[in-house]
Order: structure tokens, then C-alpha cells, then sequence
């Protein structure tokens, strides 16, 4: 799992909702504040993860950050 991995899923959230594609994150990329995700938006990038890499990030409580991320799929 890497940046660009999670990259690709925030950015098929985003094509979904018809909201405009980020070009970069980081660690300490905000999902909410810095790619204007909402709560359904949330939800989706949930699902997705959950699929692809068998592990629900929201398990122990909200991820706020793109690391908050990476720290859960480790």
C-alpha cells in the first residue's frame, strides 16, 4: 500500500461524486479540509478500501489524514 494506491481510490471517490480530482497527497493530506470529502464520500472510501485491501479503517474510530490511512493498513 503506498501513496499513490490510496491516490487512485480518493480519486475514484471523487470521479464518482463529480467533484474534481486531486493531483497530490500526502501523510498529511486532510480528507475532509484538503480533498473536500463529505460523510458519504467517507462511507465510499470506506467500502473501497475494505474491498481491495480486506481492512475497514473507520473500525477503531475516524481517520482524519491520508497517514491515518497508511497506519491502518500496515
Amino acid at each position: 500500500m503506498n501513496l499513490e494506491s490510496i491516490k487512485t481510490i480518493i480519486n475514484t471517490v471523487l470521479q464518482n461524486r463529480g467533484k474534481q480530482e486531486v493531483e497530490s497527497i500526502s501523510e498529511s493530506t486532510e480528507l475532509r479540509d484538503d480533498v473536500g470529502f463529505d460523510s458519504l464520500d467517507l462511507a465510499e472510501l470506506t467500502v473501497r478500501i475494505e474491498a481491495e485491501f480486506d481492512v475497514d479503517v473507520f473500525e477503531d474510530g475516524i481517520v482524519n489524514t491520508v497517514g491515518d490511512i497508511l497506519a491502518k493498513l500496515k
